[in-house]
């Protein structure tokens, strides 16, 4: 149920070719149907939207700074969410933004219990992508755990933010806003504003950052 969030992606984020999925959103199958389908019982359409949406979920929960076990118990609290109300979702086909915010109520709440700082967006944990060259393989470890200790060192919302983006998500601008309680229209210069410190804080530490993400 977890899903894998490689540094290209985040390379794509930096380049700033990410799509608003809004606009490519003839490119997916309908949510919409994949929800009623699941809330009646049909197997695939659940697995169809586990495999949509696992990313998601996992960006959050690692967003908010909790380590692997507590961000796969986050994971598995939220999908257990949806199972429970899959049947009273108001807008089915905006589930990627209930199960958004689900999750972020979920990573507050494991906080709160373990009594650890609770931050208003976090940072990305880059797992690295899969390939047949260990040499590769190599060089994608070192380069992802590189840009994720950069990252921990950016204020909340911009980890949270940039997280989310460089997920292999599905959500709108309109979900994200929603899921991280950020206004539509400060995405794009928060998103900005933390690239740029980014870059600044890779620097000081001797790094380019848009060589490390190549």
């Amino acid at each position: 149920m977890v899903a894998s969030t490689t540094m290209c992606d985040l390379a794509t984020v930096v380049d700033g070719e990410r799509e608003n999925v809004e606009a490519v959103g003839a490119d997916r199958s309908p949510v919409h149907a994949l929800v009623k389908a699941a809330a009646a019982g049909d197997r695939q359409a659940w697995d169809a939207l586990v495999e949509r949406f696992a990313g998601t979920v996992w960006a959050i929960a690692r967003g908010h700074r909790l380590n692997a076990a507590d961000a796969a118990d986050v994971s598995q609290t939220t999908w257990l969410r949806l199972v429970e109300n899959l049947d009273r979702i108001e807008q089915p086909d905006r589930v990627g933004a209930w199960l958004a915010t689900t999750a972020r109520r979920e990573s507050l709440r494991v906080l709160r219990i373990s009594g650890r700082d609770i931050a208003s967006g976090e940072d990305l944990d880059i797992v690295p992508a899969v390939s047949t060259a260990p040499d590769h393989d190599l060089l994608a470890s070192e380069r992802d755990r590189i840009i994720s200790a950069l990252v921990d060192q950016l204020p909340a919302r911009s980890r949270v933010l940039l997280r989310l983006l460089s997920a292999d998500s599905p959500l709108s601008y309109r979900d994200i806003s929603e899921a991280l309680s950020m206004p539509v229209g400060s995405i794009g210069p928060t998103r900005a504003r933390a690239l740029e410190q980014l870059r600044r804080i890779a620097a000081r530490s001797g790094y380019n950052l848009e060589e490390i993400s190549a």
